[in-house]
């Protein structure tokens, strides 16, 4: 008995260390759906309370049974015999129609709270800085929030309920059982001390277990977008490449089958220790009970009584065990939720943000910025100074690790820089507020999303908040060079793109980058920043886009990235960036007659 307390205290003072988390579990299950909760927590009282009901009823049927035995049928014994089974009938349906009430609760209750977590982690997710995405740690955390939000809310939700209606029900045996000896709740206590020691453990350390392989679920998860994504499809026949990554993912499941196994092995055989030890125990305490009946110190109703009694302690006891290591084990993976919820991101707006100027009047400037990305030494800007006078057109160039899509994300303030400062019309881009910041710039990605929506919503989707009038979405799309393709699709702007759902139409490459364009050319906003806007556009299509833009920019402040010289070509001044420094500023014609980078690319570029 001490060797177990010894053993069992560790354990206790673990699970104790996590009731923090039942608690904002309690608090997040009430947030979500409070009306349905208060009315589940009542049915659970009633449900709780009906298997008392049966024993004693039990009793009187068997007692009044007896009687009916001893007067060989006396009518008037058999009425007396009907009542309590009549009641017992009733309970039955009665448990069975809360039984289904409570699982339509339940169901809806489960749905509201599995949303308002997904609702968090979205929010979170798209709050977090975009420095927590190039980090592993924090793929960790969202892959264990998300890989738990699809089915711990529910399973919560069982667990809790599951408690609380086998505790109520338990409370009352123990009432029943202490009227035949005070220490009879006290065995049923000591037959699941073994199984309640088995149970915490092996939620920690299936806990621990899933902590430690999560980066391998990752990566199967990984595998598995390799050999059915569409973005990999092509290459994966091109060099056979499926038979590769399919047998990497099946070694890799194997491997976490094999611990999961032996983990379940392991927990199997203690829980089979502990089963017998309790099974001794109950069995002594029949044997008691069944000698007292045969001295006659008690009736059969009461032996009845008391067997149904002592063997639902047994059982809610065994359910409760089960309860509380699911609970533990669901509020300590819930852990893995309120770890993720808890990363605050580093980039924030200012306490008293300035308003943003609007329309530039003087203009953006990079002075003296050093910025090295998370986890690298390498520095992506190094002591960089920048001037885009207002409503003027720069391009920057450069080869490929120069630094160019770097500006991009410091002036969104993705990124904060290291050292120096960016201003805006002489003002300190952290003096404003994220929200007011952004909605004043207007950006082209690299890459950017080929939405799943229809060609209207794929260019509303840059100014959603306004809810702009078809004329400017016509307007956007036709200054991007969008428009004749949407045309020519089957519904026109109306159509629904991408290949994900049925009837979508596909754009080629450059066909997606122009409506990519006009999202961007969509939003009035005085800073315009376009990162390769014509890297996907034929000679053609690039020119006739040039022609376009000229005009679109008057009276706004615009930033072209490219490699492209034909770009460049169109701009104002251009800026030629080398290991994340200008090293040469000046229109097109003067570099040229310089004879420095640009003008050696230039060359290079016009003979391929």
């Amino acid at each position: 008995m001490r060797q177990t307390l010894q053993l069992l205290c560790p354990r206790l003072r673990k699970a104790a260390a996590q009731l923090p988390y039942l608690h904002r579990t309690l608090a997040l299950v009430w947030q979500a759906s409070g009306g349905w909760t208060t009315a589940w927590a009542s049915l659970l009282v009633i449900q709780g309370l009906l298997p008392v009901a049966t024993v004693y009823l039990t009793r009187a049927v068997v007692d009044r049974m007896v009687v009916v035995f001893r007067t060989q049928g006396d009518p008037e014994a058999l009425r007396a015999a009907a009542w309590p089974a009549l009641g017992m009938a009733l309970v039955w349906l009665l448990s069975e129609g809360l039984r289904a009430v409570a699982g339509y609760i339940r169901t809806a209750q489960a749905d509201l709270v599995q949303d308002h977590i997904t609702a968090l982690i979205h929010r979170q997710s798209v709050q977090a800085d975009l420095a927590f995405y190039e980090s592993p740690e924090f793929y960790d955390h969202l892959h264990r929030a998300r890989a738990e939000a699809a089915y711990r809310p529910v399973a919560l939700l069982e667990t809790l309920g599951g408690l609380f209606q086998n505790g109520l029900t338990l409370i009352a045996m123990a009432a029943v059982l202490s009227a035949f000896s005070p220490w009879i709740p006290v065995l049923l206590l000591l037959c699941t001390l073994p199984a309640l020691l088995v149970v915490l453990r092996y939620a920690v350390e299936q806990h621990q277990w899933r902590r430690r392989v999560t980066p391998h679920e990752r990566r199967t998860w990984y595998y598995d977008w390799l050999l059915t994504s569409s973005d990999t499809a092509a290459e994966l026949r091109l060099f056979g490449l499926g038979e590769h990554f399919h047998n990497l993912y099946q070694a890799l499941r194997a491997r976490l089958r094999r611990e999961r196994l032996d983990l379940a092995l392991r927990q199997s055989l203690a829980e089979l220790g502990a089963g017998a030890a309790a099974l001794v125990l109950s069995a002594g305490a029949l044997i008691w009970m069944a000698w007292r009946a045969v001295r006659g110190l008690v009736s059969l109703g009461d032996l009845a009584l008391f067997y149904q009694a002592f063997q639902q302690g047994l059982r809610l006891m065994r359910a409760m065990l089960e309860n509380v290591g699911q609970l533990y084990s669901n509020i300590l993976f819930l852990g893995n939720l309120y770890e993720f919820l808890a990363l605050r991101p580093q980039v924030v707006s200012p306490p008293e943000a300035l308003p943003v100027p609007r329309p530039l009047r003087d203009g953006v400037r990079f002075c003296d910025v050093s910025f090295c990305y998370p986890g690298s030494e390498r520095p992506a800007l190094d002591g960089f100074n920048l001037t885009v006078p207002a409503g003027t057109i720069a391009a920057v160039v450069g080869p490929n690790g120069a630094g160019k899509t770097t500006l991009l994300k410091l002036l969104c303030r993705f990124y904060d820089p290291q050292s120096g400062i960016i201003r805006i019309d002489g003002t300190d881009l952290r003096s404003f507020s994220l929200e007011d910041l952004r909605r004043n710039l207007t950006v082209l990605f690299q890459q950017p999303v080929r939405y799943s929506a229809t060609a209207r919503e794929n260019i509303v989707l840059g100014d959603s908040a306004s809810a702009p009038s078809e004329p400017s979405i016509r307007q956007a799309a036709q200054a991007a060079g969008a428009e004749e393709s949407i045309l020519r699709l089957p519904h026109g702007y109306d159509t629904l793109l991408g290949k994900w759902f049925e009837e979508g139409a596909e754009l080629s490459t450059g066909e997606w980058q122009r409506l990519a364009l006009a999202r961007a050319f969509l939003r009035p906003a005085p800073l315009i920043i376009l990162d390769e806007p014509t890297s996907s556009m034929d000679p053609w299509a690039e020119a006739d886009w040039l022609e376009r833009f000229r005009r679109l920019a008057q009276g706004r402040t615009a930033l072209i990235i490219t490699h492209r010289f034909t770009t460049a070509k169109l701009a104002d001044v251009i800026h030629v960036m080398e290991a994340g420094r200008i090293c040469e500023s000046g229109t097109h014609r003067e570099l040229v007659a310089r004879g420095g980078r640009y003008a050696s690319w230039w060359a290079a570029q016009r003979i391929a």
